[in-house]
């Protein structure tokens, strides 16, 4: 079947069986590696991607469900200065990057902090549920995503919270 999409701002059109994994289209016809495959469950954040304004796993999403939607990966999300802001933050906080958990940890904290940027631990720990990160402890991670709200906040206004 014929799919048309946006994929990190570009207006796409595969062909693709309608049971095929997003995880397997991005990797095998994109070459965008960032989403990893984990659980295949989507309980692992590993395969984390923006799709709709919502962090989702890829791993779940069939292709016929990509029909007319927008998706935006960690290698698309790379290209903002919102990037640059989580990369800042959690690089002051200590975050560790093995790599395998980059995408969902990254995501969940943009899609956390575009709603509040000085979130509370309940809102972290909402946001979070569905990532499981192994390179960095979770205080560590939310001290990560309050420093990227600061960041944001100096960029954006000019002066800290």
């Amino acid at each position: 079947m014929t799919i048309r999409f946006i994929l990190n701002g570009e207006d796409m059109e595969i062909d693709a069986e309608a049971n095929q994994r997003l995880i397997n289209i991005l990797r095998d016809q994109f070459s965008l590696t960032a989403a990893k495959e984990g659980c295949l469950k989507g309980s692992c954040g590993a395969c984390a991607v923006i799709y709709n304004g919502s962090v989702s796993p890829a791993c779940l999403i069939p292709a016929f469900r990509i029909q007319g939607s927008e998706i935006i990966t960690l290698e698309g999300f790379s290209q903002t200065m919102e990037y640059q802001d989580i990369a800042a933050g959690f690089a002051r906080a200590g975050v560790d990057s093995c790599g395998f958990c980059d995408a969902g940890k990254i995501l969940a904290a943009e899609m956390l902090l575009e709603e509040d940027l000085r979130p509370s631990r309940e809102e972290f720990t909402a946001s979070f549920r569905g990532i499981r990160c192994g390179c960095t402890d979770t205080e560590t991670l939310y001290q990560g995503v309050l420093s990227a709200g600061e960041e944001r906040q100096k960029r954006i206004y000019g002066r800290s919270a």
